[in-house]
């Protein structure tokens, strides 16, 4: 989905506060001490809701344009700001198998950075493919070890042809 561009209103809180809200995104609001906190705030909200309606499969608002905002009686307008969003790529789901060894260490390592199994995995395969984008791969590690077992024999043993 192609990035969507939303206006959001900045306007003048109390104490020299300030306060942002999206006309498309209904309670979706956020406040700072500075213009620029403000924003930023904005942006990460406006990220956040975005994200929890791809979660519960629902499309996006189409934006509304600014000579349409109505500004609600009493609201201290400062300025309008437009905020960019990448709608989030559809997941789907997959099935993997993994040794139950390496599961257990990825859902500790998730744990502690405070993601999902799935998030952690997104993590990985994303960056593991940064990181080998300009390198040509060999072959993948092999799940199972090969392990020398015995010594290696230079004569062949008796009654046997070499």
């Amino acid at each position: 989905m192609q990035r969507r561009l939303y206006p959001a209103v900045l306007e003048r809180g109390a104490k020299g506060t300030f306060g942002a809200w999206f006309p498309d995104f209904p309670g979706c609001v956020a406040g700072g001490r500075s213009q620029q906190d403000t924003i930023e705030r904005a942006e990460t909200k406006l990220a956040q809701a975005v994200d929890a309606l791809a979660e519960h499969d629902r499309p996006l608002p189409q934006p509304t344009p600014i000579e349409a905002i109505v500004l609600p009686k009493g609201c201290e307008f400062v300025a309008y700001f437009i905020v960019g969003v990448d709608p989030p790529d559809p997941s789907e789901r997959v099935n993997v198998y993994l040794p139950k060894s390496l599961l257990r260490q990825v859902d500790r390592r998730a744990t502690e950075l405070g993601m999902s199994r799935s998030s952690f995995f997104g993590l990985a395969a994303t960056t593991a493919l940064r990181h080998f984008a300009a390198a040509s791969v060999g072959f993948a590690e092999s799940r199972s070890r090969a392990r020398k077992t015995g010594g290696l024999r230079t004569k062949t043993t008796p009654g046997k042809k070499p």
